[in-house]
This record gives C-alpha cells, structure tokens and sequence, in this order.
C-alpha cells in the first residue's frame, strides 16, 4: 500500500475533505492545527493513501514533535481532547501505520493516536498498540426541545444554580475580542495556580482565535463588573466542544459555571448543533466527572494508543508532576506564566 504526506494546512484536499467527513471535529480542521504550528512549532502532517492530485477518500493527521526533553514523537493531535482517525476500519490504521513507521522509525519514539472511538481489544493486541492513557468523555445530546434538556439538568447541582445565576445579576459578554481573552486568562491563571499547574501561554488562546475566528467564542460572567467565571468553545459541524474554563473561587456560590454552560448550550442549540461536547477529564477527577454527570447527557472511556507499544512512562511522569507542581503553586504570575511558555512546548 502507498502511503502519501500532505500539509493538511495548505493543501486545499484537506480542507474540503473534514468539511463533509462525518466523524471530523474541529481538531481536524486547518484552524486549529494553523494554532498549533504557530504557537509550539509542531509541524502538522496528514497520512493518506489517496494519490496526490486526487480528491481524499481518507486521512490520518499528526503534529511531529521535537523534544529534547520528552522526546521526539508524533501525535494525533496535541492539545486535542480527540482526534478520530478518518480511515474506513482499524485495518486500515493499522496498515497505514506500519507502513509510514518503516520509513520513519529512526526518527521518533512513537506515534500516538487519541480516537474517540477505542480500537478493537483483539486488533489493538494482534498489532503492537499500547494503551498510553485513559479519560472520562461526556456529550450532550442537543436534538431535544431547550425544555426537555433543560428538565435533564440535575435540580440542586444544575437547574437552581442557574436560577439562582439569575437571581444574582450575572450579567454575559461574549465574543473572541483582545479585551475578553485577557479576562478569561485572568481567570485562567487563577484557576491553574489553585490547581498547582502553570497557564499555557496567552499566545495559545490568541492564536486560536485569530485562526478559528467565528469557531471559536469566549464566554465570559461577571458580577457587578467583575469577571467571575469564563468558557472557551469551539464549533465545527453540527457540534460545540467546550474546551476551558476557569473561575474566581470567590464566587463560586453565585452559580458563574452553570449560567455560562446554559448559554452556550442555548446558543449551540440555536445554530443548528446536534451534540455539545464537553471534553475530556481525568480519571481520578471525580470533582470534574460529577459535574459533568449533572447535566444529564452520556459519558464514555476515552482511550489514547502509543504505537509502536512502549512500556509504561505514568508513574515518572507522575512523580515529576507532583514534585513540580509544589513549586508551582508558590511562583508568581510572570514565573508561573513563563513555566508555562517552557513546559508545554514539549508535553503536548
């Protein structure tokens, strides 16, 4: 099988192709990979067997990483929460794969793919993949009327924490302006120092929305002018992904998180979304799943694939990560800002 590489931002195939795909998101698509090369300086490549000068019948895209410190590998994709291989069966990952790998494997440690849906347990072990981490992913099913999605809601956790958002005055700007992503970074940096973890950089957030445009929309509440809770979403197709939030601990009691999920999900449902996709969480985040769980929607394993298999790197990484994150948590703005900047160029 020939196996050809496209640059999945310039070549107009590729574009034309995530647009009538039906399992493409917004993590396919030439705007958020533009963010990702300007931003970190990864390198977007699509894998396909479709010869060049013809219309894509399918694709595989990556990101090249080259790390000094974690080494040089292949994702598909950084920063995605998914990225479903577009082929027509696992066969065909897995002979695409072997394939480019017998080319390249000198150059990378391996190659990584984050599907939203999990491989076949028998392919998966017949083949050589290993299973490099695992996330709870929940969605929203959107075709309902607002008033049976809104009677999914649970009633203390959800509905009331709206009404009570009401009650409280919060008040709504929305947009992707300079003025509103600084506020939402604002939040972010309070949100990431509570969590002992460093923001990633402003540029990250900037780039997105300069190259996703009217895609992307920052939501932003505020109680009597001040900023108290903020989310970042994403549209392609007929879904809306959030993908950020962030808050003022402060005022977690006048319901900010709940009124901005409300209004995106409105305004989801408005435009014409089938699906609001609220992203991946960790495992042992049970704060975060059970948030999730309130707003009545379907939660599924998420699981990301290193291929060729490589022994297990969690517990290193683990323990580098909770003797980091005691120093993040006592570095000021512009040193946790600058961790930032450092760190995530290499862990995407």
């Amino acid at each position: 099988m020939s196996v050809y590489q496209l640059d999945p931002i310039s070549d107009p195939r590729w574009s034309e192709f995530i647009k009538i795909h039906p399992n493409a998101s917004v993590f396919h698509t030439p705007g958020w990979l533009d963010a990702l090369r300007s931003s970190y300086h990864y390198e977007p490549v699509a894998l396909t067997t479709t010869s060049p000068g013809q219309p894509l019948r399918n694709g595989l895209v990556f990101c090249k990483i080259r790390s000094w410190l974690t080494g040089s590998r292949m994702v598909s994709l950084p920063f995605s929460d998914h990225c479903q291989p577009l082929l027509s069966s696992s066969a065909d990952l897995l002979e695409l794969l072997t394939s480019f790998w017998d080319q390249l494997s000198r150059k990378w440690k391996y190659v990584e793919v984050r599907p939203l849906t999990a491989l076949d347990p028998q392919m998966e072990t017949d083949a050589g993949f290993t299973q490099s981490e695992s996330f709870c992913f929940h969605s929203l099913d959107l075709r309902p009327s607002l008033d049976d999605i809104f009677r999914r809601f649970h009633k203390s956790c959800i509905q009331r924490k709206v009404q009570r958002a009401g009650k409280e005055g919060l008040s709504l700007e929305q947009g992707r302006s300079s003025e509103l992503l600084r506020k939402f970074y604002g939040l972010m940096l309070l949100t990431r120092r509570r969590h002992q973890l460093p923001p990633q950089p402003f540029g990250w957030f900037q780039n997105l929305a300069d190259s996703l445009g009217e895609e992307l929309v920052v939501r932003v509440a505020l109680k009597d002018g001040q900023p108290v809770a903020s989310i970042l979403t994403l549209a392609h197709h007929k879904t809306v992904v959030y993908k950020y939030g962030c808050s003022n601990v402060k005022y977690h009691n006048v319901g900010g998180m709940p009124f901005l999920f409300w209004q995106a999900i409105q305004d989801a449902k408005a435009s014409g979304a089938e699906e609001f996709d609220f992203g991946r969480s960790e495992l042992d985040n049970s704060g975060l799943i059970t948030f999730k769980d309130h707003w009545g929607g379907s939660r599924k394993t998420l699981t990301y694939y290193k291929y060729p298999g490589k022994p297990s790197e969690s517990t290193a990484k683990s323990w580098r990560a909770g003797a980091a994150r005691k120093g993040f948590s006592v570095l000021p703005d512009f040193c946790l800002t600058t961790a930032g900047k450092f760190l995530y160029r290499h862990i995407g």
